[in-house]
């Protein structure tokens, strides 16, 4: 059985050059979970991230089991945002909110996730499982980049992004900011962590 990877199946996605480009990305369905406050510290965002990837890997050995399709759990993404100012990168953290993502695979129907999320949820007694959406998040065009290093240096080049590249090039945002993180900082040097840096956009005029 051949095991199917996201991250190889459209490389334009998931391995974007260290420099700002333009892609059409196409609609993609996720398992989805919200919250608010410093990820550093949050123990909601600890246990929205654990949730996420609990039914992700139940999806996946179902899709395997059931369906016989492998694939590899894909990575962890989030949307970020603040209703305090549009620059949340200078913000504190504690004031930042987030929608995490993992994507699943569109030969699972929805509805038989949802199933799963449930018998997941009450197998590992953990309810905050039950609580996550399936959502097809469609962002189109997009403007993205390969930021290499730690999490926290991000900043200067979301800054250059925001400031720079997407106005000088007659584009201007339409939805959240989208990071992808390539790497577990939990085995990875802050140095070696790799994360798509992406901004849904559309033409001016």
């Amino acid at each position: 059985m051949a095991t199917f990877d996201f991250k190889k199946h459209q490389k334009e996605l998931y391995s974007p050059p260290a420099e700002f480009t333009v892609v059409e990305v196409p609609p993609m369905v996720f398992l989805a979970l919200d919250g608010a406050g410093d990820p550093n510290s949050s123990a909601d965002y600890v246990s929205a991230v654990g949730a996420l990837y609990a039914a992700s890997y139940a999806v996946k050995f179902h899709s395997k089991r059931e369906l016989d399709r492998d694939y590899v759990v894909a990575p962890l993404e989030g949307l970020w945002w603040s209703d305090a100012a549009l620059d949340f990168a200078g913000l504190d953290k504690s004031q930042w909110r987030w929608t995490m993502l993992i994507r699943q695979p569109d030969w699972v129907p929805a509805d038989g996730i949802r199933s799963l999320l449930a018998q997941t949820a009450a197998k590992k007694k953990a309810p905050l499982i039950e609580t996550l959406r399936v959502e097809t998040i469609d962002e189109g065009l997009c403007v993205q980049v390969m930021h290499v290093g730690p999490y926290d240096h991000e900043a200067p080049t979301i800054a250059r992004l925001h400031g720079e590249f997407i106005p000088q090039n007659g584009l201007r945002e339409t939805g959240k900011h989208h990071e992808i993180y390539l790497a577990d900082p939990r085995r990875s040097a802050p140095d070696k962590l790799r994360t798509v840096l992406r901004q849904p956009v559309e033409r001016v005029g």
